[in-house]
């Protein structure tokens, strides 16, 4: 997947100055700097309603429902209630945190518990053997 950078701060400044000089177009200004003009339209309609030229901060995708004090709090009352199902693990969590029951498996795998044979247990480590 190719993902794009915003353009530096400097090339931004040298495009609305050459463009705000009055000297050159539109068009002008996008060939001069290997830019597209809808590209200097949308800096400066951000320039006009926001004062800035800055690109907008990059999303970080969604945060986890279960992290910190939290997600311990959690692995403790699965090694403590191995055999809770996602359900119940819910209702246990529902004054702190609201989420689905999605967003707890993957909290538990993210801590690496499994569920097998109606109980959370540990992942194996590699190489390990259980007797």
């Amino acid at each position: 997947m190719l993902i794009m950078k915003a353009y530096s701060m400097d090339l931004r400044k040298r495009v609305m100055a050459a463009y705000d000089s009055g000297k050159y177009t539109l068009k002008q200004v996008a060939e001069r700097f290997e830019v597209t003009s809808r590209w200097i339209q949308q800096v400066r309609r951000r320039k006009k309603l926001e004062g800035t030229i800055a690109p907008h901060p990059q999303n970080q995708g969604r945060k986890p429902a279960f992290s910190g004090k939290l997600l311990e709090e959690l692995n403790e009352f699965v090694k403590h209630n191995p055999d809770a199902t996602l359900e119940e693990i819910k209702d246990h969590f529902a004054g702190k945190v609201t989420c689905s029951i999605v967003a707890i498996h993957y909290s538990l795998k993210r801590l690496g518990w499994r569920y097998k044979k109606k109980r959370y247990e540990p992942l194996n480590k590699p190489g390990e053997i259980l007797r």
